[in-house]
């Protein structure tokens, strides 16, 4: 479980590094910008008219919604002393840093020159940042450090083959940050004390007991051990002078909804989010003395989310819930007093993304789904809110489109949250419907362990803006609405799953959002999968499908998974199917869209990454073939330089550019010409360059050198 600590350091800005959900893709973290570099009202390509709403609102280049943001990860320096942001550095991101009161000063610290980086962080208690890379999204991520003041880097962790994880730090104890480094065995990590000023590493626990994971209290003492159960539950493992011994036993039910989730400052009371003998995730405070619990927090319908707690004690004082939208709930007189001056402030969404070390200064970021986001610092001393970057100014003067929560019914009863984003201009009695169906695209999120939530994102407002519906579903198996909702996914790859998204489509067409033939469906790793289940196992439901990262073989899945998600096989197994059974493995081979390939009758795209470590490229490959066997035709967009997903802007232009000219012929939405997208991306198209109008052109008129 993933709890907002008071402080604000690399743990927690980088935890979804660590993060053992697999073939998980957001597609909002390829949302980034640049100038336009043409008027795209005056350069559309309209396949058909009566797709577009009748006054269609400007056509916002790709480039501002897919090219590099012009600053995002706004940080707070422990000292309150510098503001530290991500920013293009000659077309790459970078970390820059600069005086609080004196940004125009702000200067880059790094200097990659490849994927740009992704994710970093202040170390806890001290003026010195951390960040992780990778090699072109083979995610075996390598740890390295910045003086912001001297510019001297570091590289903490030089080894092949090798993934970090960030595991504790604590501003009492500056300078020290535990780490775990799998160079030993690529399926286990042992924890390491990293001195930060030395880069000293130190050996703390070498993990032949097969820890997937572990809990370190306020003086970063290893306290608990975590594993993965043959039944696929979990249990937590309690360290003692004579060993380890067996504290919590988590059944396979309340797996993804149980977990610790830290400590109080003095390490004597134990916070747990728990499911057990209830269905949603509720914090309890345990007092480790007596074993005692004690229900501090809880929400009939969601999970709780995070917490914000006191620098001093570690109590919290704030947590979140996220059903339709994330909202902020006070646990005492000090959380009501911030969460009202915070909403007296600002309209839309807030979060705390840092603060100092003594929370004096928060930085506050501030969305709505229809504005860009933009960072604030909140002097609290001073009650006052200073401004700082917009994340993508370039969108503030452009009319975006609004998402509006939808309460779907599956045919057997579950309730669906989903968020169904229209065209601006499309709904002008604002009943929340359009004035006619418009064609729409069925964007499904990844994971499947993972959810949608409310907010901007990149790709709605991207096919809103063309002139699409968009609608996204937390079909079951999503996580955050309680445990019954997420096991309900259990073994229903390509059935219930789906039939969820097909029971969401069928409401958009009794809605009149949308007509039965003007469907696509879109999404990035199970997103994808989900598409080649619904130009396979549903054929006739979609006019076309856009497959990114997506498996084609659940079979050739589970066994090519990367080493670190050992502990997390068994789960897997019983969740997706068990190969190792005839049960299982007819399980898998059913829901498996490569052993139906032959239904596929509909215009499909697939964007893969060559060195994606969790869906390999061989899935797309053996589709492809497929499909090329049987004379049925597909386009293949393929990428040596990435992982899983799109991290460099020239690819995700590239991708999208292909992907918007592809759902123009499909669905007859509006669509910016391809122009010079292609340029520098390492776009290769081994099939199907001429079903995408203007691909092949594209193409040609950029030598391979040219693109990239």
């Amino acid at each position: 479980m993933t709890t907002i600590n008071n402080n604000m350091d690399i743990k927690y800005v980088m935890n979804h590094i660590k993060s053992i959900a697999p073939i998980c893709l957001s597609l909002t973290l390829f949302a980034c910008s640049e100038a336009p570099t043409t008027n795209a009202v005056d350069n559309t390509t309209v396949a058909d008219q009566s797709a577009v709403t009748n006054e269609p609102v400007e056509l916002i280049p790709r480039e501002l919604i897919f090219g590099n943001p012009t600053y995002s990860s706004v940080q707070i320096s422990p000292n309150g002393k510098m503001i530290s942001y991500l920013a293009p550095l000659d077309g790459v991101m970078n970390i820059w840093v600069a005086p609080v009161d004196a940004l125009s000063a702000a200067k880059a610290v790094t200097a990659d020159k490849g994927r740009g980086i992704r994710g970093y962080g202040w170390v806890a208690g001290m003026e010195h940042l951390l960040y992780v890379q990778d090699k072109g999204g083979d995610e075996n991520f390598l740890l390295y450090g910045v003086d912001p003041t001297t510019g001297k880097e570091s590289a903490y962790t030089p080894f092949e083959n090798t993934r970090v994880q960030f595991l504790a730090s604590d501003s009492d104890i500056p300078g020290k940050q535990i780490i775990g480094i799998n160079n030993r065995d690529p399926r286990w990590h042992d924890v390491y004390e990293l001195d930060i000023a030395t880069g000293e590493l130190t050996l703390l626990f070498e993990n032949t007991e097969n820890f997937g994971g572990f809990d370190f209290d306020n003086d970063l003492t290893l306290r608990f051990g975590q594993k993965s159960t043959s039944a696929g539950g979990a249990e937590y493992y309690k360290r003692t002078d004579d060993g380890w011994e067996l504290f919590l036993s988590v059944s396979p039910e309340d797996l993804y909804t149980t977990g610790l989730a830290g400590f109080s400052e003095d390490n004597k009371t134990l916070y747990l989010q728990k499911s057990v003998g209830r269905d949603t995730s509720a914090l309890f405070a345990m007092d480790l003395a007596t074993g005692e619990e004690t229900l501090i927090a809880q929400d009939d319908r969601a999970d709780i989310g995070g917490t914000w707690r006191d620098k001093d004690t570690g109590v919290p004082y704030v947590y979140t819930v996220n059903y339709d939208k994330n909202r902020y709930f006070a646990m005492d007189e000090r959380g009501e007093q911030i969460l009202k001056r915070l909403n007296e402030r600002f309209e839309g969404n807030f979060s705390r993304t840092s603060a100092t070390d003594d929370e004096s200064k928060w930085v506050v970021l501030n969305s709505q789904s229809n504005k860009v986001a933009t960072y604030y610092v909140w002097d609290r001393g001073a009650d006052e809110f200073t401004e700082l970057f917009s994340v993508r100014p370039e969108l503030a003067d452009k009319t975006l489109a609004v998402m509006t929560p939808e309460m779907i019914t599956s045919r057997d009863g579950l309730t669906l949250v989903s968020y169904l984003t229209l065209p601006p201009g499309a709904d002008t009695d604002g009943d929340g419907r359009p004035e006619q169906p418009l064609p729409m695209v069925l964007n499904v999120h990844g994971g499947p362990w993972a959810r949608d939530s409310y907010g901007y994102r990149s790709s709605p407002q991207w096919l809103a803006n063309r002139g699409y519906a968009v609608l996204q579903v937390n079909f079951r198996g999503s996580t955050g609405f309680g445990k019954s909702f997420v096991n309900a996914g259990d073994l229903e790859w390509g059935l219930k799953m789906h039939d969820d998204l097909i029971d969401a489509v069928d409401w958009a067409v009794e809605q009149g959002i949308t007509q039965k033939d003007t469907v696509a469906i879109m999404g990035g790793s199970y997103g994808g999968y989900a598409t080649l289940a619904g130009l396979t196992f549903t054929p006739d439901r979609f006019a076309c499908g856009v497959d990114i990262v997506g498996p084609s073989n659940l079979v050739t899945l589970l066994d090519s998974i990367p080493p670190y998600w050992e502990s997390f096989r068994r789960v897997l197994e019983l969740r997706v199917g068990d190969p190792n059974t005839e049960e299982g493995m007819a399980i898998l081979q059913a829901a498996s869209p490569l052993n139906k390939v032959e239904m596929i009758s509909r215009p499909l795209l697939i964007g893969q990454g060559a060195n994606d470590p969790r869906v390999k490229q061989a899935e797309s490959d053996q589709i492809v073939n497929a499909m090329q066997e049987k004379g049925i035709p597909v386009t293949y967009a393929l990428f040596p330089d990435e992982g899983h997903g799109f991290a460099r802007p020239e690819n995700r232009l590239a991708f999208f550019g292909v992907a918007e000219g592809f759902l123009a012929t499909c669905l007859g939405g509006r669509a910016e010409p391809l122009g010079d997208d292609l340029q520098g991306s390492s776009l290769t198209v081994p099939v199907g360059e001429t079903y995408v109008e203007g691909l092949a052109e594209a193409l040609a008129s950029f030598s391979a050198e040219e693109r990239g």
